[in-house]
């Protein structure tokens, strides 16, 4: 058991912990550390050998010349370039011109050719704001069906054929020719037969019936 002396000059009879031993102990090795380091940072600055660099010459020979490029003429600046001037009208000066008194007399109007008073003999465009349709679709369909030719119908042929259709102010058939056939004559003429039974509505030109061509396609179909 080890005693230490207090502050009033009594000996401490309180025993040392191993806490305090070691506290102890670290602080003695920590101080000895900083000075056998010191030692030997000196010692090793005061006895190690002095370095110097050692001369490795030069590989370039002394009789050795670089030759340099003569020196370059560097052209002037170009002239600035003038910016296009702004056109301006020039004051116009016209002088009084009087036309003379002339008498316009009308003649006679060319006649028309007579496929242009014709409308209806060829297919040629009307102005129309409104094109006209078909009134009852069933009833187009049944006259379609009823002019398919039955031989073609029992063979399973059938096809499309556009037609050019021309239509009067009362929705009435007047002409009708073939636009684009099927490949088929006898359903071409099926349905121009078949076209003519067909009901349409009357085209308008703001609100005017005017008479047209229109083209619609009429499809022959077996039936299922």
């Amino acid at each position: 058991m080890v005693s230490e002396t207090g502050a009033s000059g009594k000996r401490d009879a309180r025993p040392q912990s191993a806490n305090d031993r070691f506290k102890k102990s670290v602080n003695q090795l920590f101080l000895g550390g900083i000075v056998l380091a010191t030692v030997l940072h000196f010692g090793l600055f005061q006895f190690f050998p002095q370095l110097t660099a050692a001369d490795l010459g030069s590989n370039v020979a002394p009789d050795t010349l670089i030759v340099l490029p003569p020196p370059i003429d560097i052209p002037p600046p170009p002239e600035p370039i003038e910016h296009p001037r702004v056109p301006v009208v020039d004051r116009m000066i016209v002088d009084d011109v009087t036309m003379p008194r002339t008498k316009l007399r009308p003649g006679p109007l060319p006649r028309p050719r007579d496929d242009v008073r014709r409308i209806d003999r060829r297919p040629v465009w009307v102005p129309h704001t409104v094109r006209p349709e078909i009134k009852n679709r069933e009833r187009a369909a049944e006259a379609v069906l009823r002019h398919y030719p039955k031989i073609l119908q029992d063979a399973g042929v059938g096809g499309t054929v556009f037609v050019w259709v021309f239509i009067d102010q009362n929705g009435i058939v007047r002409n009708a020719q073939v636009q684009v056939g099927s490949g088929v004559a006898a359903l071409d003429e099926a349905a121009l037969r078949a076209v003519y039974e067909i009901e349409f509505t009357p085209a308008l030109n703001m609100d005017a019936r005017v008479a047209v061509w229109a083209s619609f396609d009429i499809t022959f179909q077996v039936p299922q």
